[in-house]
């Protein structure tokens, strides 16, 4: 894996509390849009069809959503805007790889492996916090990688078929 160890980041992150979790969750969801829209666009140059950028377009979208939900849930509580000093989990070096149409496979396995990544330390988190609040927010969370993963792991078969 080499990008970083999930026991780490779940270590560091146990200890944060309801608020800065929800900041450190606010940031990553904003990161993770701003990655998912650069690969929308290289998809877009590289002429690799609109299902493709489609589908990184509504990821990009899906994640500044829930930045946005939860940004106002953020200042509804505690009355001003979140900051994170935890590096996030989700980004990625991939990008730097993704300058020609035959690295979208890589690209595409990257971006699962980070989805993945996120899935199990989030599902890991849920079991270990004893805050309701944030047991659900991990919960939730956990799902929602999740189901990014499987939106890029369809686009991932797709690619792969096409090639056979």
């Amino acid at each position: 894996m080499g990008m970083y160890d999930v026991h780490e980041v779940v270590e560091a992150l146990s200890k944060l509390s309801y608020k800065d979790a929800l900041a450190y969750w606010i940031e990553g969801e904003k990161e993770e849009a701003e990655f998912y829209r650069e690969l929308a666009r290289r998809a877009r140059d590289l002429g690799l069809g609109e299902e493709l950028v489609k589908t990184f377009e509504k990821l990009a979208e899906d994640s500044l959503n829930h930045a946005a939900e939860l940004e106002a849930r953020f200042r509804e509580t505690y009355g001003n805007a979140p900051r994170s000093d935890l590096p996030p989990l989700e980004v990625l070096p991939v990008l730097d790889e993704f300058e020609r149409a035959d690295q979208l496979e890589e690209v595409l396995k990257a971006a699962m492996e980070s989805e993945l990544i996120a899935h199990e330390s989030y599902k890991l988190l849920a079991e270990r916090v004893d805050d309701e609040r944030l047991r659900e927010l991990y919960s939730k969370l956990a799902d929602v990688e999740r189901g990014h993963y499987e939106m890029l792991l369809e686009r991932y078969r797709e690619l792969v078929k096409e090639k056979a």
